[in-house]
């Protein structure tokens, strides 16, 4: 009767070393990396401008109209982008639109215009954008 249990315990042990050793030997995949962070929710500047202006001389704007005068009429080459676009060159993309909203406003280019699309013609032109829910009005 020993040797029944010493041969039970021998197979008990056997079947448990293999047991063992085959499931520590299959690898185990890592873990999948964490998701990424969404960037930080921009905090709005704790006094907003009430109202954009033009820090340049709006008359000075007037030399707009020939190159506007070129990207409307299709001019075969690439119009020269300054000195229009080297007024507004500083300016961030409000107060250039401001500007040259009320350049366009006053018709101190000379010229009837589709205000939206001339203004949006310039800004994008000069390297600008129209900032979203803009109005020239």
């Amino acid at each position: 009767m020993a040797s029944k249990s010493l041969a039970a315990t021998a197979l008990l042990l056997s079947l448990n070393l293999l047991f063992f050793t085959l499931v520590s030997s299959k690898s185990t995949p890592c873990p999948p990396p964490p998701p990424p962070k969404c960037p930080p929710t921009p905090k709005p500047h704790p006094h907003p401008p009430k109202h954009a202006t033009c820090p340049k001389d709006t008359l000075k704007l007037g030399v707009c109209a020939d190159l506007l005068g070129d990207l409307l009429h299709l001019v075969v080459g690439t119009p020269p982008k300054t000195p229009c676009c080297s007024l507004i060159e500083g300016l961030v993309d409000l107060e250039a639109a401001v500007c040259l909203c009320t350049a366009i406003k006053a018709n101190v280019l000379g010229i009837n215009l589709d205000i939206p699309l001339s203004l949006s013609l310039l800004l994008n032109y000069c390297g600008k954008k129209v900032p979203s829910g803009f109005q020239c009005a």
